[in-house]
Parts: structure tokens; sequence; C-alpha cells
């Protein structure tokens, strides 16, 4: 399903899809859903052949994934009919498209249910009990990134572009200022949560920017993905950042998003591709510790006196 979804996205950006709605990429996609459909479906239909409600057979949790199927469903029928009635998107519209946006909305309800079956029933201990809640945490957080991708550094490299003047330098920091409230909100979540197991920023960074560098083929940025996440990760282990830690949380959340951008333009810098000015490039670096650091006042308010 997330193969699906991802390529699909894929074939959009290199213009594969743009005059058919059968499409190898939908058929993936939709099959992924099928299955998925059926494994949530033929669970809940054993457990009602045993006499429970729908609700009580349906683990904690899991509601709102049940409920995502239908929508889901009707979302590829509604989107079948959108493009009957409006044509093909081009550009950025297949990501706002009402069809595509009801289909990703589906997409969530399904794909978090980990995240929420943890949040009812408290975060397990050890790495096999929080890695599912941590895993539907980054595909949820990819969900709002794919939506995202126009505004996404990972996808859209603006600071090596010489083309776009003004608009790429505005659309460069606002990807900055964007996907870095996104990271560290998703980050700050776990952590509230207890669900930042060992090596757990990595993960989420690194799943995260896998998925979004496949849509533009930016590979060569993974690495500060992955090196980010490691000092994340060493962050946690040093600072220990929690609720009743506040001082080392707000440390924590500036430093992580302003550590991932310097190292993107750094690298960027390093390969002789980083067109933007000094100036320019670490006002962003900076700005996206700010972001980070906010994000902390709204994850744990700063205690009255």
């Amino acid at each position: 399903m997330w193969a699906g979804c991802f390529w699909d996205g894929w074939a959009h950006n290199h213009h594969r899809v743009d005059n058919t709605f059968f499409t190898p990429w939908h058929a993936v996609f939709y099959s992924g859903f099928l299955a998925v459909a059926l494994l949530l479906g033929g669970a809940l239909a054993l457990s009602m052949l045993r006499g429970r409600t729908w609700l009580d057979a349906t683990p904690a949790g899991y509601e709102l994934a049940i409920l995502g199927v239908p929508l889901f469903a009707f979302g590829g029928v509604f989107d079948l009919i959108w493009h009957q009635m409006f044509g093909f998107e081009v550009g950025i519209e297949p990501l706002l498209s009402p069809s595509h946006l009801l289909l990703a909305t589906g997409l969530a309800m399904i794909v978090s249910a980990p995240l929420r079956a943890a949040r009812r029933n408290g975060a397990e201990s050890g790495v096999l009990g929080r890695l599912p809640a941590l895993l539907a945490l980054v595909w949820t957080l990819s969900v709002i990134t794919f939506l995202t991708q126009f505004t996404n550094p990972f996808v859209d490299v603006w600071a090596r572009s010489l083309d776009d003047g003004i608009l790429g330098h505005a659309m460069g920091v606002a990807g900055v200022l964007v996907q870095s409230a996104l990271l560290v909100g998703a980050t700050l979540f776990a952590l509230r949560r207890g669900l930042l197991l060992p090596g757990g920023v990595t993960v989420l960074f690194t799943l995260n920017a896998l998925l979004m560098t496949t849509q533009h083929e930016t590979y060569a940025l993974l690495p500060v993905a992955l090196l980010a996440g490691a000092l994340g990760d060493l962050l946690v282990f040093v600072l220990k950042p929690a609720v009743t830690r506040p001082l080392a949380l707000r440390v924590f959340a500036f430093a992580l998003p302003a550590a991932l951008y310097l190292m993107y333009f750094l690298l960027l810098k390093a390969g002789g591709q980083l067109v933007w000015s000094t100036n320019l490039w670490t006002g962003a670096t900076m700005l996206a510790g700010i972001v980070g650091l906010l994000l902390s006042y709204v994850a744990v308010p700063q205690p009255h006196d």
C-alpha cells in the first residue's frame, strides 16, 4: 500500500499518469489497500461471528482504521469520477485534489491505528513493544509530508537552483520551516508518549527521508537525514529531554532541526551545488531551530511560578 502510494507519486512527478486512471501504479496502490482491507475486515468478521458487536470486536485504537477502509474505497471511486469530470491533475494539483485528499485521510486513519492503540493501551516496554507505534508514526507523518512535498527540501532542492530567483528562495525557506515543524512535532509527540525507543529518531528521520527522496530521486540527501537522526538519538541520550526536564527538551527541540539543515546545506556546499548566499542558508538553519524551539512550548508549556 505504501509502496503504491509513493510509486504513484513518483509517476505523477514524472508525468506517467497524465491521461488515464488505469495505470500500473494505481494497480499496486489499490491492490495494497485491498490486502489491508481484507486483513482488517476478515479479523473483524471472525470476531463478530463469535457473537461480538463490531465495536467490541475491534481492537482498541483500530476503530478509525475500520472506518478508514470504506472512506478510502469511496475516495477511490470518487477519484475515478473526478478524473472523468475534470481531467487529470498537473503540477502540484495531485496533492491538493479533493479526491486525493479523501484517499489520504482514509490512508492516515488506517496506518495510524497502532499509534492510537499504543496511546489507549499505554506504551509497551522494549523495542518490539514500541516499534509498531513508532512505525505507525513514521507512516502517518509521511502522509503529511507526501501531501506537502512541494515545500520539502528533500524533494525540491531550491538551494541549488539559479533559475527561480526570489520565488525559489521563498519556497526553499518555507520548506525548511514547514518540514522542521512536522519532523520536530512528530519527534516531540513520540517523546511525550514514550514511543521514542533507542534509535527512534534515526528511524523516523531516515524512513521519512527515504520515502520523500523517491519523488524526485534525490537520494544523495539521505545521509543528511541518517546523520541528523543519529545526532538526535545522541541528544536524547545525553540531554534526556522530558516533560519534567523542560530546558533539556527545549535545547533538543532547537538543536534537532538546526543540525538537520546545517548538514543539509553543508552537503550541498561540499558538492559545489549550494547557490544560496551565506546569509540565506545560515538564516534558514537558525529559523529551523527557532521553529523547533517554539514547538517545544506547545508540547510542554512553560510552567507558571
